[in-house]
């Protein structure tokens, strides 16, 4: 004669724990993902850099600009893009072939070396860009 007991399961206690752990996880990796994808600076939309600072400056129209931007870093941008000075050379000489009158503007972080920023004037200089402005923030 066989005799048989309760038999309890405790299936649901177990499912609530390991439904709990899941979704801490899935809330932990989420928030870290997203800030990780925030604050990335290849997704930066608007480059920060420390303007010199300068007594006398005009404003312009940024319809009709280029925007290269040298960072403290030493990492150069074109528009919102990394590029290298290769890639920077062949990008203006197609902005440039396709309307002269554009204008570029440098912004470049005060401590950045001088000897990039003469690098990126030569180089614009080469190709042929007459409307150069140097970004700086008024005194």
């Amino acid at each position: 004669m066989k005799i048989g007991g309760r038999k309890t399961f405790m299936t649901s206690m177990e499912s609530v724990a390991m439904t709990d752990i899941v979704l801490n996880m899935f809330i932990f990796f989420f928030i870290s993902f997203s800030l990780l994808y925030t604050f990335s600076p290849q997704r930066v939309q608007k480059l920060e850099v420390k303007l010199p600072k300068a007594a006398h400056t005009t404003s312009i129209d940024k319809s009709s600009q280029l925007n290269i931007t040298l960072t403290n870093e030493g990492v150069l941008y074109f528009e919102q893009d990394v590029v290298t000075m290769r890639e920077l050379k062949d990008r203006v000489r197609q902005k440039h072939g396709a309307n002269p009158t554009v204008i570029v503007v440098l912004r470049a972080d005060k401590l950045v070396n001088f000897k990039t920023v003469v690098s990126v004037l030569d180089m614009l200089t080469e190709i042929g860009v007459s409307n150069l402005n140097i970004a700086a923030v008024n005194d």
